[in-house]
């Protein structure tokens, strides 16, 4: 039985084509963990979006594999951001189902946990994600035993389409919006509203519940928001976006997002926002619908969009339930905060 003792720990780029076998290996292990805990609802990333993730300035990466002789029997990767938030590491952590319970994932995070003290990072974040009818005994029990405390709980929810288009119409043609309009693009966003969107990503830092999560308002203008297109389209991932328009002004108020990558049937919502003073018009149902409609006509394969919320975002969870959401997953943020 490998034990901890006697794997090596070695450094993983999928940007080395000599360690292009190694990468898809340790791909794989994140692969496998997340299938373990999800089913075939995991949600894991493909190997070309996590090669795109690795070659982003945005936030720069590391990864390392725990090999068990010539088998990948464990992986980890550390994220550090580059433009704010510059005391946080993200970790992710995975070993195979085949290898747990050797201390290979305590000698993983050891091996994170010292290279983002190295780099001046204090405050430690990971996530652990189990189905709805379940618990996450596991990962649990392993983040508290590491020195984290659950930090935010996060519900995932599913909505399968197509959905009843003449509802979804109704919704976004309801009274009580006055004064907003709604604007959707597919592939990209004109260049006169980069600023808008950056002003728009700054607000997600600030106007949605973070439970306890230690994270500073993050710094956006529009050549940061061009940079995250381009790596979407890198990814060869299909996005769909929806705006709320301030009438009188031009200006953008609130705005959801859903990407479509592999596989095809799936669509990630990513960020939804409406700015905290624009709220009460019910422009968060209006936006999700109107992005629905769009994904509905463009994107006819995706057969359902999965979301992800805060368990305290009762609004935004409202607003999926009155769409047709459906809750299957939990996700959890666990943080470690270093003196």
């Amino acid at each position: 039985m490998t034990t901890a003792d006697d794997v090596r720990i070695r450094t993983v780029s999928g940007l080395d084509p000599a360690q292009d076998d190694l990468f898809r290996a340790w791909a794989a292990v994140f692969e496998a963990s997340n299938q373990h805990a999800l089913g075939d609802e995991h949600s894991s990333w493909g190997v070309e979006e996590l090669r795109e993730l690795e070659r982003s300035t945005e936030r720069r990466r590391l990864g390392w594999a725990a090999m068990a002789g010539d088998v990948v029997a464990g992986a980890v990767a550390v994220t550090f951001p580059q433009h704010d938030n510059l005391t946080v590491a993200e970790i992710g952590l995975a070993v195979h189902p085949d290898h747990r319970r050797r201390g290979l994932g305590s000698r993983l995070l050891e091996v994170a946990e010292e290279v983002a003290r190295d780099e001046g990072r204090s405050v430690f974040v990971a996530e652990t994600e189990w189905l709805a009818d379940s618990r996450d005994v596991g990962g649990e029990e392993f983040a508290s035993r590491q020195g984290y405390a659950a930090a935010q709980t996060v519900l995932r929810s599913a909505l399968a389409l197509p959905a009843d288009r003449d509802r979804l119409e109704a919704l976004l043609a309801a009274p009580g919006a006055d004064g907003y309009t709604t604007r959707t693009f597919s592939g990209g966003i004109p260049e006169d509203l980069l600023d808008g969107r950056a002003e728009l990503s700054r607000r997600m830092s600030t106007d949605i519940p973070l439970g306890e999560l230690q994270l500073e308002e993050e710094v956006w203008d529009a050549a940061r928001v061009r940079g995250t297109y381009d790596r979407i389209a890198a990814m060869n991932r299909r996005v769909v976006d929806t705006f709320a328009v301030e009438e009188a002004t031009g200006r953008l108020v609130g705005f959801t997002q859903v990407q479509v990558g592999e596989p095809a049937d799936l669509g990630y919502q990513q960020d939804t926002l409406v700015m905290r003073e624009h709220r009460g018009h019910a422009l968060g149902l209006r936006l999700k619908a109107a992005n629905a409609l769009a994904l509905m006509a463009e994107l006819p394969d995706v057969t359902r969009i999965r979301t992800w919320n805060a368990e305290d975002n009762r609004h935004m969870l409202a607003v999926n339930r009155e769409l047709g959401y459906a809750p299957d997953a939990w996700l959890r943020e666990w943080q470690k905060v270093m003196p």
